[in-house]
């Protein structure tokens, strides 16, 4: 098995995700000022965040990791499963899970945060999963790298992209689907990119898309497309629900915007101290304090984090990645006085985006990578 590094059984038919879509991206409901609905509490209940306690871990555990089941969790039989590689190929595949540990594997690791993550964050509120900050993880990946899988079947000259459909279906803006997304062939070709069955160490929990899934590190999460049980190299830009309508940068409903690709610049900060159970305030005794987060961009390597304490910004020792898209540790040593205070973070990539610090407002609520505030006070 080689460590690399990175560069800085379903009712529908199979056809179903390429069908021409357009119905509205979200809910009959646009944004919103008014509370959290039942519809967006269900959504958090079913899937669930990573705490920030657990920034102190280099590695994700596969229960802390954040997870984004958009319909439901399939039950797959592994001895039945099999994955289809075909279309514009000279030799179609199909693989039972003995024939893909039998390929050469790699680990990879790469840290994964939802596009909408921070979403419940933006005023007014776009409709969906209610996330505040926490939906990332970061986990080792093994498996089989995706260009091999696509080498031993032989792409044709004409064909232009990669469609990856898993097993779970469902309904989304009126639209009965799989979920699906696409790749052009260019990245598909990435040697960093794995067909994975193997989640730390260990075999995929089901949440997380066993037995096989997708890992496409730098981009945001919605692209490793989870119980993995097709391929198909197609000859026309992919047009399926989740590609074409669903996330994509809008202004409005009736833009058609732009597509979310690879993950925005961000930082986030283990909270210092305890936590009030309600309010998630945190409270420490004067003195000194370890400062400490993560950080990570899908544009290039961290290259800067800085921590602000009452406005006033101070540069932090960053330390090494564990991979081109794995998340970079940074600490900063801060004597705390008595009284209330507000901390922040910032990062700086080597493409040269830094986080804002006002939101990034969109339509659908996605890529708002607006600094973390965490309110403390000392005592």
């Amino acid at each position: 098995m080689t460590q690399i590094q990175p560069d800085p059984q379903s009712t529908l038919p199979a056809a179903a995700p390429k069908q021409q879509v357009s119905a509205p991206a979200g809910p009959a409901a646009g944004p919103t000022t008014g509370p959290l609905t039942p519809e967006e509490l269900q959504l958090g209940a079913r899937n669930h965040s990573m705490p920030l306690e657990a920034l102190r871990r280099d590695i994700t555990p596969p229960g802390l990791h954040y997870v984004l089941t958009h319909f439901d969790i399939p039950f797959i039989d592994n001895g039945a499963w099999h994955l289809r590689v075909n279309g514009a190929v000279e030799r179609a595949l199909e693989l039972s899970m003995p024939a893909l540990r039998r390929d050469p594997a790699i680990t990879v690791p790469v840290t994964l945060e939802c596009a909408g993550n921070g979403r419940s964050l933006l005023k007014p509120r776009p409709l969906s999963q209610p996330w505040v900050l926490e939906g990332v993880g970061t986990a080792a990946w093994t498996g089989v790298p995706l260009a091999y899988l696509l080498g031993k079947a032989g792409i044709l000259p004409h064909a232009v992209e990669v469609v990856f459909t898993g097993a779970d279906a469902g309904i989304q803006g009126g639209v009965t689907q799989r979920y699906a997304r696409s790749l052009p062939i260019r990245e598909a070709m990435r040697a960093d990119i794995v067909l994975a069955y193997k989640m730390n160490g260990s075999e995929l929990p089901p949440q997380h898309g066993y037995p096989l899934r997708l890992v496409v590190p730098g981009w945001y999460g919605m692209t490793s497309v989870k119980w993995l049980e097709s391929i198909e190299v197609v000859t026309a830009p992919f047009a399926g629900y989740q590609q074409q309508v669903a996330y994509r940068y809008q202004d409005s409903p009736d833009d058609a915007g732009t597509p979310v690709s690879r993950i925005r610049v961000r930082s986030l900060m283990v909270p210092p101290g305890i936590p009030d159970f309600f309010t998630r305030t945190r409270v420490i005794p004067p003195g000194p304090v370890m400062l400490q987060g993560r950080a990570w961009s899908g544009h290039g390597a961290i290259t800067a984090v800085e921590v602000g304490i009452d406005g006033t910004w101070l540069p932090a020792q960053l330390e090494e990645s564990a991979g081109g898209f794995a998340w970079r540790k940074w600490t900063l040593p801060w004597v705390a006085d008595p009284g209330e205070h507000e901390l922040t973070c910032r990062a700086t990539d080597a493409s040269g985006a830094t986080q804002p610090l006002e939101q990034n407002w969109n339509y659908q609520g996605l890529g708002n990578n607006v600094v973390q505030r965490v309110s403390v006070r000392v005592e």
